[in-house]
């Protein structure tokens, strides 16, 4: 029975299993070729062309990982109902990231992403730069699809080149 046998060397790992750090996911974005600000909280954000994303690290160790996406479309009320059964069809679709509608700080209808991971023992460089890679791109799919949705929303929201 083949399936559970190893045919294959096992290769080498990826590299030691080091703590989460704000730094580290700096470094990431930066061999990503990303850019990024930190806020004045020592947020770490960036800019990206169907929404904005902040990288936190959270946990009483410092040990989760909080990638939060914020879609750039803003809708009205009346859009509510359809951005919750958007979203729920994305979730039930899609492994992750999460997404979700909230309101803002004005009452406007929001669409979001969020990936949560705990990284109690560590994690090689490899896997935090897969993982922001992942969430970023797999969001932004995500976003994609709000975009065809709610087009006007997108039109009003885009960046001018």
């Amino acid at each position: 029975m083949g399936f559970f046998t190893k045919d294959a060397p096992v290769p080498a790992a990826g590299g030691a299993l080091k703590p989460l750090s704000k730094d580290r996911i700096k470094h990431a974005l930066e061999q990503a070729g990303w850019s990024y600000n930190v806020d004045s909280d020592g947020d770490i954000g960036g800019g990206w062309e169907y929404g904005s994303f902040f990288f936190f690290v959270n946990g009483d160790n410092d040990e989760l990982l909080c990638v939060r996406g914020f879609w750039r479309g803003v809708l009205g009320e009346a859009e509510y109902t359809q951005a919750l059964e958007a979203v729920n069809e994305w979730n039930r679709d899609k492994l992750w990231p999460k997404m979700y509608v909230a309101r803002d700080d004005t009452g406007a209808v929001r669409i979001n992403a969020e990936l949560n991971v705990d990284y109690e023992h560590g994690l090689t460089d490899e896997q935090l730069s897969q993982h922001l890679l992942c969430v970023v791109n797999t969001s932004m799919s995500g976003f994609e699809r709000m975009n065809e949705l709610f087009p006007e929303a997108w039109e009003k929201a885009k960046p001018t080149e």
